[in-house]
């Protein structure tokens, strides 16, 4: 076995897709102020916290609000969100998560979850697979935002491991760097011309095996 002793995951993009909830969220917020949020509008905000989502999508409408009532919005597209994510189902976990996860395990590798989400755990419940992790990182626990590789230096200190005996597992730009920032391998999920700077890029946890963590 090579000097890896843990493997840390993003969730969205990675174990579940919430995307398409996030997405219809804003689509409402903003078709509710009165212009429309198109899913290519939608691809600025990747990686993206909620307020500066929210700062994207007034500007894309043209809509000057003060800061207080940004609040509002912001807390507005949330409520709509766990609303859709409060349905979440164990058919909504991505190809080859679960199975990963607990290969993982039963070759003795611990594992957390690295999440700015602070719905993680009521993801993780409704999916069912809350079980499978050995820390649990999310927004309710870090500060910063990555590249900042705070939440997943918080997650190898959690499992009690180096941040160099660590695998990443990450499908945003700004993910990928959050892993390399914090000294760790990072496994990119998603397309290789965009997650330039991941050891790996693979399509999703379907394709990654333990043998490929030794390679890292």
């Amino acid at each position: 076995m090579s000097k890896i002793k843990a493997c840390i995951f993003d969730l969205d993009g990675v174990i579940v897709d919430t995307a398409v909830y996030h997405y219809q969220a804003w689509k409402r917020l903003a078709n509710q102020l009165g212009f429309d949020f198109t899913e290519h509008d939608n691809e600025q905000l990747k990686g993206v916290s909620r307020v500066r989502s929210l700062e994207i999508i007034l500007a894309i409408g043209g809509v000057t609000k003060a800061e207080a009532e940004r609040e509002e919005l912001a807390t507005l597209k949330n409520t709509w969100y766990v609303d859709m994510i409060g349905k979440m189902t164990p058919d909504e976990i991505l190809p080859g998560a679960k199975e990963f996860l607990i290969a993982c395990r039963d070759a003795g590798l611990k594992t957390a979850l690295g999440s700015a989400s602070k719905n993680s755990m009521m993801i993780l419940d409704k999916v069912g697979i809350t079980d499978l992790f050995d820390a649990i990182v999310d927004g309710n626990k870090v500060s910063a935002a990555k590249p900042d590789p705070e939440v997943f230096i918080k997650g190898a200190a959690e499992l009690g491991v180096e941040p160099s005996e660590c695998v990443v597992f990450e499908d945003a730009i700004a993910g990928v760097e959050a892993g390399k920032n914090g000294g760790m391998k990072v496994v990119g999920i998603g397309q290789p011309e965009v997650l330039t700077k991941a050891d790996i890029v693979l399509t999703g946890l379907d394709k990654m095996t333990l043998d490929l963590l030794d390679t890292l």
